[in-house]
């Protein structure tokens, strides 16, 4: 018999306590309660499994609102009886008062942010559609960037109403609110750390104004201290420690889906070998770790500021944003990572490894980098590199387990790690 888990509760008889279980799924998650099975997974059975049904069935009518989808069905064999509890769409799902979540195997009453969530989802409206608090707002930032993208020449009420910021009745969104001049929420806090993170050597906090105006005072933050021009043969170029692309992404990603209704800054640590982006809020519940990061399935908690965000092309088609910080490091031996909690979506862009072009060694590995793989000849003829030296070069590098080989004689090809 599986163990408990967020998803399957077991009662050894029936009892009131197995209502908080069926708020918890109702609200959340699909989950099942088996009754007559002890807490160690063993079978005890129940007496009379088909009472027990009935029972269970009048306690969940009388004792739930609004009652969830269910069904229930006796185990003959084992005189166990199954409840399937489906998540709902009318939520907050409650059980004398309280609305419930599953914690671990536990479930737990919601706290108020919690609760204010669930009657946003039972409504089929989000945080940044209700009425900002503050409805004395100022739009220049907005204006001036709406203007010189959309090359329009009227700012006025009309254009917030088409972005949904305004809405006949009820005044300014929180969404408008985010965007205006001055808002009273958290932004983007900056650290940049030297040796250790015992060692801070710079800090910047842009808060309580325009998104468009913290976003765009992080992106110099970090061209100050990820990007420096070169000189070489008389041009100058700009060299990206960590490219600006995928930094761009990451940014706008962190901000436009993060949960505002958590009073939390999206963090910027910075140090020597890369950088990390934390935005708070977690994962939307309708999306895995592996939709997230391999499918351009893109599950939107504030459609109305990602909108404003795409208009002023500060990011792309939705669904692409991971896609692009990839394909940004398409060509490095570094890769970008992606961690998550219950809480929180960090995204680490390494500092790029400069590779030196007087080392042929290096030569060789700017080749292999980024190519699916190259035969000896192949190589030859790319980098210049006479045989005789270039096979003391691959040797090196399969022994030092930096490039592999497939394949034997002439049809021998080399990757990259």
């Amino acid at each position: 018999m599986r163990q408990e888990s967020k998803y399957i509760e077991y009662k050894e008889t029936v009892t009131k306590t197995f209502l908080k279980v069926v708020s918890a799924f109702a609200n959340y998650n699909d989950g099942k309660i088996i009754f007559g099975i002890c807490d160690d997974g063993s079978i005890k059975g129940l007496e009379n499994p088909h009472k027990a049904a009935i029972d269970i069935e009048n306690a969940i009518n009388d004792s739930i609102s609004p009652v969830p989808e269910y069904d229930i069905t006796v185990n003959e064999h084992n005189k166990t009886v199954i409840l399937n509890i489906l998540r709902g769409s009318e939520t907050p799902y409650f059980y004398h008062g309280k609305a419930y979540r599953r914690a671990d195997t536990a479930s737990v009453p919601v706290d108020t942010v919690e609760l204010k969530r669930l009657v946003l989802r039972g409504t089929n409206r989000d945080y940044e559609e209700l009425s900002a608090e503050n409805q004395d707002l100022s739009f220049s930032i907005l204006e001036k960037e709406l203007k010189n993208m959309l090359k329009i020449d009227v700012f006025d009420r009309n254009i917030l109403k088409t972005l949904g910021l305004y809405v006949e009745g009820s005044g300014y969104t929180i969404a408008a609110e985010l965007l205006a001049d001055e808002n009273q929420y958290r932004g983007i806090d900056i650290i940049r750390f030297g040796e250790s993170e015992n060692q801070i050597m710079d800090r910047e906090t842009f808060e309580h104004e325009s998104l468009i105006a913290e976003y765009n005072a992080a992106i110099q933050v970090y061209k100050k201290y990820y990007q420096y021009d070169e000189i070489k043969e008389a041009k100058r170029n700009t060299v990206e420690m960590v490219p600006e692309t995928a930094f761009r992404e990451a940014l706008a990603n962190a901000i436009v889906h993060r949960m505002w209704d958590i009073q939390a800054s999206v963090q910027i640590a910075m140090y020597k070998d890369k950088i990390q982006i934390t935005s708070p809020g977690g994962l939307p519940e309708d999306i895995s770790e592996d939709e997230y990061l391999y499918s351009q399935v893109s599950v939107l908690r504030n459609p109305r500021l990602a909108d404003v965000f795409y208009k002023l092309n500060y990011i792309e088609k939705f669904g692409t944003g991971i896609r692009r910080i990839t394909d940004a490091y398409k060509n490095e031996r570094c890769k970008p990572e992606f961690s998550f909690t219950e809480h929180t979506i960090c995204v680490t862009l390494p500092v790029k490894i400069r590779i030196q072009t007087d080392d042929m060694s290096e030569i060789v590995m700017q080749a292999l980098v980024g190519s699916d793989g190259m035969t000896r000849r192949e190589l030859e003829k790319l980098t210049g590199i006479k045989k005789a030296s270039l096979i003391r070069i691959l040797n090196s590098l399969l022994d030092e387990k930096l490039i592999e080989k497939t394949g034997t004689a002439r049809n021998t090809k080399y990757f990259a790690k």
